[in-house]
């Protein structure tokens, strides 16, 4: 691809850095901008520059924040005695647009996969367990995607807390197994939500 201009290229080489774009597809957003209100334009850069440099993640629930605690965490009508344990981001956003839930959340920022590196160590699993201790929490609500490394994470963190009195449940079958959480359909979700089935049903602890 020859371009005539160096400064179209340079941008269109950044926006081709993007997950899931092509180097074609990149340039049809840099000739979108070019065609557009220089003022749209700036405000467009300047959300992303603002975005990278003043986003936080919250110091309760690993959730990404503009402050010290998210508003989910800040929210009085949220049940405070209830955690879902989620992957990322993207899984917070696919549960909340169900509308089923109205707990808290912790976001582990990843799951268990040795082959890959990730330990215990690299995950938020300290602090779920120290949210348990000092927040009364109730119930743990295990909402990872099922497949072998998510099934790997529920069953470790399940382990280190048989010895709580916490109530632990996961999310019902809806969600196939080998699948991705961030890609089910809403009413799959919200479904697999309320009909969330005790952690034991899910995985065999051994006796206490």
């Amino acid at each position: 691809m020859i371009f005539s201009s160096k400064l179209i290229e340079n941008a269109v080489d950044q926006f081709s850095k993007l997950p899931g774009i092509g180097r074609k597809t990149a340039l049809r957003l840099v000739l979108h901008l070019m065609k557009s209100e220089k003022q749209k334009v700036i405000d467009f850069t300047e959300a992303i520059a603002k975005m990278s440099r003043e986003i936080m993640f919250c110091k309760k629930c690993h959730n990404v924040s503009d402050a010290d605690l998210c508003i989910i965490c800040n929210n009085p009508n949220r049940n405070y005695h209830q955690i879902c344990v989620v992957e990322n981001l993207r899984d917070v956003i696919a549960i909340e647009s169900t509308q089923q839930y109205n707990g808290l959340y912790h976001v582990l920022g990843g799951i268990l996969s040795p082959l890959d590196g990730i330990g215990p160590d690299q995950l938020q699993i300290a602090s779920l367990q120290q949210r348990i201790t000092e927040d009364r929490i109730e119930e743990v609500i295990m909402a990872l995607s099922p497949n072998i490394e998510g099934d790997t994470t529920v069953y470790y963190i399940a382990k280190i807390l048989r010895d709580t009195s916490v109530k632990m449940t996961t999310i019902a079958r809806g969600i196939a197994f080998g699948g991705e959480l961030e890609y089910a359909d809403e009413m799959t979700l919200a479904r697999s939500i309320a009909k969330r089935l005790p952690i034991e049903n899910y995985v065999s602890l051994g006796a206490k």
